[in-house]
This record gives C-alpha cells, sequence and structure tokens, in this order.
C-alpha cells in the first residue's frame, strides 16, 4: 500500500454504513446506506459511491451521488429514504442496484452501465403477474437486499425481517411474514420472482430448539460464496453482531456456521463483557487479493443512526469455518500500523466509560449523555473541512486502539486534547498492565499539545488511553516519536 488504511476506513466526516463490499475489475466498490452525521433517523442522505484500486485500500476515491431517493417513481416527494442496497453486475453486463424505500413493503431495482453509475431506476422486484413481491397477502417483509449471481447466472435475492410481540402482529395485520429470511430466484429481467420463496435462516419466533437458537436471524442478508459453498451473513438477533450460515445450496440446507464479529467484541475468544457501544451493524464480505475480510459499521454522535463503515481481516478454516474476527483500528491495512507516527483518536477500535458501555439507543437519553464517552465532529454534515475527535472522557473513561508495530527506540508520546480540569492521562499496552507513559493536561478550551516520555518494547502492541480527572476531556489525536 501507498499509505496506510484504518477505521472507519472513509473520510472522517462520511457516514456510509450497511457496506456491501463488490469487487468489479481492479477496484473494490463499497455500496451501503447514508446516514447524517446529526440525522435523527437512519439513511436520510441520497446514495454516495466509494471506491479504492485492490492494490491500494488506503486509497478512496469518491463519485458522487449515484442515485436519489427522489428517482423512485413512488418516492417523487422525497419522503421515503432507501435502507442498505447491494450492487451485482447481471448476466447482460449491466449493474443492478437492489434498495428498499423504508415506508414500502418491497425491494425495488435500479441499473447502470457502471458499478460507479450515475443509476436510473429500473423496477420493483415482482411475481409474475406484476405485482411487487412483498405486497401480496404472505409475502415476506422485504427488507435489506442481498444478491447472489452464481456461477450458471442464476440469480437469487435475499432479504427478510424478523421481530415479535407487538410489531409482529403489525406486520401480520398487513399480510407480511416476519419469521426469517428467504431466498428467491430471480428472472432474467433481474426483478420477476420465479417460483416459490425458500426459507434461509429461522427468525426469533421459530430458531428456538435448532443450531440457530440464541443467534436467531434479525436482518441484514448479505450472500457470498466461499471455496465453493454458500455464505449468507445476517445480523442477528443479539444486532451487535453479525452471524454467517453456509449450504451446498444457494436455496436451502443451511447452517449455523458461527459470528464473524461483534462491534462490542462478544464473543471473542470467549470475552462475555462488551468492550465498546452496542448498536446495530450490517454488512458483507469480500476476497481482495486472496484475503477475506469483513465489513461492519459502528455508531457514532451518541445516536444510533449516525454510523461509519469498517472492515477486518477474516481468517478461514482448512475446513471451510470462519473465525470470529476482532474489531481494530487497522482493518483494511496489510497488517499492524506503524507505530511511530500520527494518529487521530477517530480510529479507536473501543470507547468505553467507567462504569462500562451502554447501548447507542441508551447513549440517546438525556441522563446519559454526560457519563460516556463519543465521537463526533465539527461542522455540518457532509462537510470535508470538520474534524472527527472523541468527546466527553470522564475519570475512568479508556479508548483503545489495535495494533501497532513498535520499532523499540519510540522516547516519546503526545496527545492533542481540551480538558476543563487538570488530570493524567495514562497509556498502556493492555488496560490491567503499568503505564507505558502518564501525561498530565491542563485545563484548555483549545486544543493543546501534552507530551511526555513512553517506554515501549519492540513488537505488536494495542494502546490504550486512560483519562484520570475531576473534569471531562476531548481527545483529538496522538503522535509517538
Amino acid at each position: 500500500m501507498k499509505g496506510q488504511a484504518y477505521n472507519p476506513y472513509l473520510p472522517s466526516w462520511e457516514y456510509v454504513p450497511d457496506g456491501e463490499p463488490r469487487v468489479f475489475g481492479d477496484k473494490l466498490y463499497v455500496y451501503g446506506s447514508h446516514d447524517r452525521s446529526d440525522g435523527k433517523d437512519y439513511c436520510l442522505n441520497d446514495y454516495v459511491c466509494w471506491w479504492a484500486p485492490v492494490s491500494d485500500l488506503s486509497d478512496w476515491h469518491f463519485e458522487g451521488t449515484i442515485y436519489r431517493a427522489v428517482q423512485d417513481p413512488r418516492n417523487t416527494d422525497g419522503k421515503m429514504h432507501m435502507c442498505a442496497p447491494d450492487c451485482v453486475q447481471g448476466p447482460d453486463g449491466r449493474y443492478y442496484l437492489y434498495y428498499q424505500l423504508h415506508a414500502l413493503q418491497c425491494t425495488c431495482a435500479a441499473v447502470s452501465d457502471h458499478p460507479e453509475g450515475p443509476f436510473e431506476y429500473y423496477g420493483a422486484v415482482q411475481h409474475e403477474d406484476g405485482t411487487p413481491w412483498g405486497e401480496k397477502k404472505g409475502d415476506t417483509f422485504a427488507f435489506d437486499p442481498g444478491v447472489l449471481v452464481d456461477d450458471d447466472q442464476k440469480v437469487y435475492l435475499y432479504c427478510g425481517f424478523s421481530t415479535k410481540g407487538l410489531m409482529q402482529q403489525v406486520f401480520k395485520m398487513r399480510g407480511n411474514k416476519v419469521d426469517g429470511s428467504v431466498c428467491l430466484e430471480l428472472d432474467a429481467d433481474m426483478i420477476t420472482v420465479k417460483g416459490e420463496e425458500h426459507p434461509i435462516v429461522p427468525g426469533c419466533t421459530k430458531a428456538k430448539n435448532t443450531e440457530f437458537e440464541g443467534h436467531a436471524f434479525y436482518e441484514a442478508s448479505s450472500i457470498r460464496k466461499v471455496n465453493g459453498k454458500y455464505c449468507y451473513v445476517y445480523s442477528s438477533e443479539l444486532s451487535h453482531e453479525l452471524c454467517y450460515a453456509y449450504s451446498d445450496s444457494p436455496t436451502g440446507g443451511f447452517h449455523y456456521g458461527g459470528t464473524l464479529i461483534s462491534i462490542a467484541d462478544i464473543g471473542f475468544e470467549g470475552n462475555e463483557k462488551p468492550l465498546n457501544y452496542l448498536g446495530n451493524t450490517h454488512g458483507g464480505m469480500a476476497e481482495i487479493n486472496g484475503q477475506w475480510y469483513i465489513f461492519y459499521h459502528r455508531q457514532t454522535n451518541r445516536r444510533k443512526c449516525c454510523r461509519q463503515g469498517c472492515a477486518e481481516k477474516l481468517n478461514i478454516l482448512p475446513d471451510g469455518m470462519i473465525e470470529q474476527t476482532q474489531v481494530t483500528s487497522c482493518g483494511l491495512n496489510s497488517g499492524p500500523l506503524k507505530a511511530k507516527n500520527c494518529y487521530e483518536a477517530r480510529i479507536a477500535c473501543l470507547l468505553n466509560g467507567k462504569d462500562g458501555i451502554i447501548s447507542s439507543d441508551g447513549a440517546e437519553k438525556k441522563d446519559k449523555k454526560l457519563l460516556y464517552p463519543y465521537f463526533t465532529q465539527t461542522g455540518e454534515d457532509r462537510e470535508a473541512d470538520g474534524d472527527q475527535y472523541i468527546a466527553n472522557m470522564k475519570d475512568g473513561a479508556w479508548c483503545g486502539f489495535r495494533y501497532f508495530t513498535f520499532e523499540g527506540d519510540e522516547t516519546e508520546i503526545s496527545i492533542c486534547a481540551k480538558s476543563t480540569s487538570y488530570g493524567v492521562v495514562t497509556v498502556h499496552s493492555e488496560l490491567d498492565r503499568k503505564p507505558l507513559a502518564e501525561i498530565a493536561v491542563s485545563p484548555s478550551e483549545e486544543w493543546t499539545v501534552h507530551k511526555n516520555t513512553l517506554d515501549v518494547e519492540e513488537g505488536v502492541s494495542s494502546l490504550y488511553f486512560v483519562f484520570h480527572g475531576t473534569g471531562g476531556m476531548d481527545f483529538s489525536s496522538f503522535e509517538i516519536r
């Protein structure tokens, strides 16, 4: 790589969650929904396209807006916003972008001659009689489409939703099933359904006493073919994790594989304590230069609907099973980051208060806002000159960065911060180990650099920054020399 890649992998001012990675030619494209930095609901912005050459996953390029919500003929007033999309190249060589308007029950498609768009409205996925699929009584609620064009050029659409209690009754009154995910084969026109729905992964009401119990389907369908097997990625009933199921057939016989990633690292190496904000996540897999990655997203701005895309390497075992990976700061990088450098605090992969973590929903409540650190930014939505930082680090709050390669000759570390009181920031390789450095901070309304000596050994290590003080601190960046 020419540069280093970090998480989140897009610029600090960009909020593209639900990322579906697709390699077309020599470029990696990411298609996702589009949040606002200050949004009070999900997916409020139009679709945009970002891509990076597969030879340099740090070099992201912006193609601009590729499809607008008002282009859908049922949304000319723009009141409905577009949820998580997927994009595939059809057998005819064109590119098909599948999406759902949040207030409708069906999946629609847009088409372009180029993977970066612009896309034009194509039509709704429909039954053979022309009725949009999802609008007939008994159809599964068409949410979060994922699409596979198989080796034989057959096309399959995966989607669904699962809920229980009152919400389940509401969907049933509308005539929709919300019992899990399903697969539909599509005709050569890419939108006409062939045959019946095929159940894939059961939802929370049907997973009891099955291999999916405890990790039942919730939402976020994504499908890939991995070493000859069909690998179906989904967000489980726990919401903070992406799980996978596998089969020898695209239309059924799926078995539970395990958790691919939890945004709070729950389940990784037996960990039961959440190490990061809890919230929903959604993403897909991509093979890039022989390495498989899982794409997912994190929450910011104390809101569940301000999300940014991240990615991690996956380890596929000889038997085809996939190990759970952990959240890191280096994501798409070829390896750990070089320690001797300057880094923005926004690439922290773990963020925690003294008393632990809360969900992104809980962070929105007024009585919780002053207690926990969070990612935020200056400037308005999509202002490239704004910056992102960690705000509101109270006594005992900490942030973690994984991983760095130290050469052993690093002797100084500095932080750029604002503080409302005198305090100390301790820097650790692990939270339960003695500090590598202790940095005194003093009150300042402006960004101020504080530094001290660093005692570190050669090798690969994490870095954890812990604030100790009676007030609070905002954390912008750190530098190691």
